[in-house]
């Protein structure tokens, strides 16, 4: 159990048999009535974010979640499959606990899954991927890095803006948190 003093932002907590990570928290102190902890609780399982106020020194339930590396080894239908590299066991999640992922996933690529037990509830990929242009317009001669952008549908089907001077084959950096080029990469 902890105590509304112990909240810090990505702490999870099991509230009314579901699982919040506290996204944002404020303790409130009135000139008038008791201090209060207003809080901004992100639903673990489902994304949703809720607000939900503590009074001062209120006992939650506090979940202990583990972070494993897994790779990534295919889809399914709705459910992606992920291999825990070191016993080789695979779990699938499905299609809504990794939505935001989808676009930078590529076969083998390692990132960071949620455990809650034994049982997987999200995954984080590395702030930054490599990776493929698949389709875009061809760069011209003279185009320069500062020039302007233009969209690029990458191997993994996410479209981001790149320089004007990229073209088809080239491979990039890509920020997974914003979706941005970040670099070219040789």
């Amino acid at each position: 159990m902890a105590s509304t003093a112990n909240f810090r932002n990505g702490m999870t907590l099991m509230i009314d048999g579901r699982l919040f990570s506290i996204a944002e928290f404020q303790h409130v102190k009135p000139g008038k009535g008791g201090a209060f902890v207003r809080t901004k609780l992100k639903n673990v399982q489902t994304g949703a974010v809720i607000d939900r106020t503590f009074r001062a020194g209120e006992r939650v339930e506090e979940v202990r979640i583990d972070q494993k590396p897994m790779q990534y080894l295919y889809r399914a239908g709705d459910e992606y499959y992920f291999m825990d590299t070191e016993t080789y066991d695979q779990f699938p999640l499905p299609n809504e606990l990794i939505a935001e992922l989808i676009p930078y996933l590529k076969e083998g690529e390692m990132l960071s899954v949620m455990l809650h037990g034994d049982t997987p509830i999200g995954a984080e990929l590395p702030f930054f991927v490599e990776l493929k242009i698949k389709q875009t317009d061809p760069g011209l001669k003279g185009d320069t890095a500062t020039g302007g952008s233009k969209p690029a549908i990458m191997e993994t089907g996410a479209v981001v803006q790149v320089p004007l001077f990229l073209n088809e084959g080239d491979r990039i950096k890509v920020d997974t948190r914003t979706g941005t080029y970040v670099e070219r990469v040789t």
